[in-house]
């Protein structure tokens, strides 16, 4: 019977790393909405039963096809189900990925670039970004891996969609917000299409994008964040990207600027991270960049209350 119940119950870092929600995300929603609702083991930690962590899973997946927490946080397991069932249906369909592809090996660019624009018409610049962009990328580096797609036929999928997304980007009508995110790479990571998609999901929130382009090295990230006082620091690294180098990047930058200042980074190189780094949010899916930025607005909106 113990050994059941301690099987059941799951640490806040464990859920966090099982559903992909912050910890943050976690505590204001617990707060906020009254779930979760987890227990607490012999030293006062919050512990969460399966069922609790299930749920946390199916919110998850909503939110990242664009619901409200508000909404839909107080359904059952089966409405959410049966909601999930629904949004599935609206996912990127692998004959339109198909079609990409053979555009793409067929080096009909002006075709892929007529094609990838009725799409993000048609589904708006967030959903496109969340998965059409992140589906296509995907299936792009799979078609290389096996041998169906060349380096330079890479490059020049790459070169239109980043084109596509700065004139997207361009069109968003924005006031200078906040928070104001610095986004960059370190040296020797010179792929920005993850840089283009966080800012274009950061730009229809309302922030405020500084953008630096890849390759920047961490003093002069930290004289940038300090000139533009930022207060996201925001980095994307690729699956080329090593591991031990992103962890050491990561722990050299967080050492150097402001506690105050937030340190960010995603993609596949962070995924592959299996420790946490002190100071640092890992991003495992790209939609995270959202939490994080309507966590630091919560944080803040409480600290101007608090300060009047």
């Amino acid at each position: 019977m113990g050994t059941a119940l301690k099987e059941a119950l799951s640490s806040i870092s464990s859920v966090e790393r099982d559903t992909g929600l912050s910890k943050d995300t976690l505590r204001m929603w617990e707060r906020r909405y009254g779930f979760p609702a987890p227990l607490r083991d012999a030293n006062g930690e919050r512990i969460y039963p399966s069922t609790q962590v299930e749920k946390l899973r199916l919110l998850k997946r909503l939110l990242d096809r664009g619901e409200r927490p508000g909404r839909i946080i107080s359904m059952s397991l089966q409405e959410l189900a049966a909601l999930g069932a629904q949004t599935a249906e609206r996912a990127v369909p692998r004959q339109d990925i198909e079609i990409f592809l053979r555009l793409i090996k067929s080096h009909q660019l002006g075709e892929l670039r007529r094609h990838l624009a009725q799409a993000m018409a048609r589904q708006g610049l967030r959903t496109f970004v969340l998965d059409t962009v992140a589906a296509l990328n995907d299936a792009v580096g799979e078609a290389w891996m096996r041998g169906y797609l060349a380096v330079f036929e890479e490059h020049l999928y790459t070169e239109v969609m980043q084109s596509l997304l700065r004139n997207a980007i361009a069109g968003v009508q924005t006031q200078g917000g906040t928070p104001r995110v610095l986004l960059t790479t370190l040296p020797n990571e010179l792929h920005a299409l993850g840089l283009l998609m966080v800012e274009a999901l950061l730009t229809l929130e309302g922030a405020r994008c500084i953008a630096l382009g890849t390759g920047t090295p961490a003093h002069e990230i930290v004289q940038a964040a300090q000139a533009h006082r930022a207060d996201i620091v925001a980095l994307s690294f690729s699956a080329a990207y090593q591991e031990t180098r992103t962890v050491e990047g990561l722990r050299e930058l967080r050492s150097m600027l402001p506690e105050t200042t937030v340190l960010c980074a995603g993609g596949a190189s962070v995924r592959r991270i299996r420790k946490a780094i002190d100071g640092v949010s890992l991003l495992a899916e790209l939609q995270q960049i959202l939490q994080l930025v309507q966590t630091w607005r919560i944080q803040h909106a409480c600290a101007a209350i608090e300060q009047t």
